[in-house]
């Protein structure tokens, strides 16, 4: 145990003598913004200059491969093998961040650099993901310091295009698939479920994107002259929208109702709890599905948004009656709903009501929903290790809210998916002024240090892999 808090104190030294907030600052001032083209060599940048060099000194042997399309995003695949027999961990981060919106953030702060404000520290990627994969990589440097040793294998995956719906990285999973055998995945990303309340979670709700259209002619056309004569399509698509959910957020379309939790599911949710945080919205009580709880809303529930909706000029408005209106929407969605349905049941059910007309698009890739049960032995494994570092008791949570492509790891690699955020619901990622905190961080890495501790100590779950 002196060993394992020598461990722990190493990688919160980290913290303390300065080294976290420099090298987060360095990886900060990568412009990674996927969602850019012209940012494709930053990309590459940040694997082959920041991310490869700081694990070949921890003994990984690293090689950055291109993506498979052209002009798509480049991953880097880092593997430590200390040998056979021992257990292995995947781990995964992205490198990528959305769009700085450089000239929106706050008292002249620049998204292209770490900023501490408090005990919040400012810049892209600082909470998704540069900031955690910063924390989980530092810990594990820790822990091979102190011991010589981490005793179990490593293969890391590094993508950047997470932010772009992580296209392409199921194909080259599947193409790589030796290279990533593994008994579970260990990685950090999306938030905690409060800032002082140590997380884990064993998969994600879905996302899908999609558009809706309703474009009736070339033109717009005066509204004193045609207005009663010409339909109008901001009125037919809002009808449409009408039909799919109702005042309050429920979802009314058939195929995109949740299954009914578990009840492992329903008992870990009902131990936890959502907003409070600093900087958090007040939540909406009658919004959403009825009978569920705000947390099982949340986790346990597909849920529909309307992300934009246009028609006219609503810069410049002019009386006349448009002619088109255009939807963009979001689904987020528990294991137990069909993905591949979404838009065929929105069409049958579009088309049931009348509403022929409105044209139904897939926006990006959809991100299928997994789910962990709170109840395997890679969750108790994990809770035990983060108890024994904190003395705190750990928010289990089967699904986070928010989207991540871990069904290419749960489903396609067949892992165990271990998550642990060093966010909060409050940190304004994807917004200007993102940001992470200064404490949080600060346990975060004596929590991985610890984490990483206990999988080399020879007290982990059996593996179910052949040969494992």
């Amino acid at each position: 145990m002196r060993d394992r808090n020598a461990a722990i104190a190493a990688a919160q030294q980290y913290f303390d003598d300065g080294r976290f907030l420099a090298e987060l600052d360095r990886r900060v001032g990568y412009h990674t913004e996927s969602p850019d083209p012209d940012r494709r060599p930053d990309l590459y940048a940040y694997l082959e200059e920041e991310i490869a060099p700081s694990l070949e000194v921890m003994g990984f042997g690293c090689e950055v491969f291109d993506h498979p399309d052209e002009g798509g995003t480049p991953f880097l695949v880092a593997e430590r093998h200390e040998g056979e027999g021992l257990p292995t961990v995947m781990t995964y981060g992205h490198g990528d961040v959305v769009l700085g919106y450089d000239d929106q953030w706050a008292d002249g702060r620049s998204p292209w650099t770490a900023t501490v404000d408090g005990d919040r520290i400012y810049g892209r990627g600082t909470a998704d993901n540069k900031g955690q994969h910063t924390i989980n990589q530092a810990a594990m440097r820790a822990v091979l310091e102190t011991k010589g040793e981490l005793g179990f294998n490593v293969v890391a995956l590094y993508e950047t295009g997470e932010e772009c719906g992580s296209n392409g990285l199921h194909e080259f999973c599947a193409a790589n698939a030796e290279r990533f055998e593994a008994d579970v995945l260990v990685a950090s990303d999306g938030p905690r479920t409060a800032a002082d309340r140590p997380t884990i979670f064993g998969g994600s709700r879905g996302a899908y994107n999609f558009t809706m259209r309703v474009d009736l002619r070339d033109g717009g056309h005066h509204s004193g002259n045609w207005g009663g004569l010409l339909s109008n399509p901001g009125v037919i698509l809002a009808n449409a929208l009408a039909t799919m959910v109702d005042r309050r957020g429920r979802v009314l379309v058939d195929g995109w109702k949740a299954e009914p939790m578990t009840e492992s599911v329903r008992a870990a949710l009902a131990k936890l709890s959502v907003g409070g945080d600093r900087g958090a919205p007040a939540i909406d009580p009658e919004w959403g599905e009825p009978g569920h709880t705000p947390v099982e809303r949340v986790f346990g529930t597909n849920t529909f948004e309307v992300l934009a909706f246009e028609t006219g000029n609503p810069r410049n408005p002019v009386n006349a009656v448009p002619p088109r209106a255009v939807a963009h929407c979001h689904l987020r969605i528990v294991v137990g709903t069909e993905i591949d349905d979404l838009l065929p049941a929105l069409r049958r059910h579009l088309d049931e009501h009348g509403f022929g007309e409105v044209e139904l698009e897939p926006a990006g890739v959809g991100m299928r929903p997994t789910r962990l049960d709170p109840d395997h032995p890679w969750a108790r494994w994990a809770v035990s290790s983060i108890e024994a570092t904190t003395g705190d008791e750990v928010s289990v949570v089967p699904n986070l809210g928010g989207s991540l492509p871990n069904d290419v790891f749960a489903e396609l690699l067949g892992l165990p998916t271990i998550w642990v955020p060093h966010s909060y619901a409050g940190c304004s990622q994807h917004a200007p002024n993102e940001h992470v905190l200064a404490p949080l961080c600060r346990e975060a890495l004596g929590v991985m240090a610890g984490l990483w501790w206990d999988l080399g100590s020879g007290a982990t779950p059996v593996s179910n892999r052949p040969g494992g």
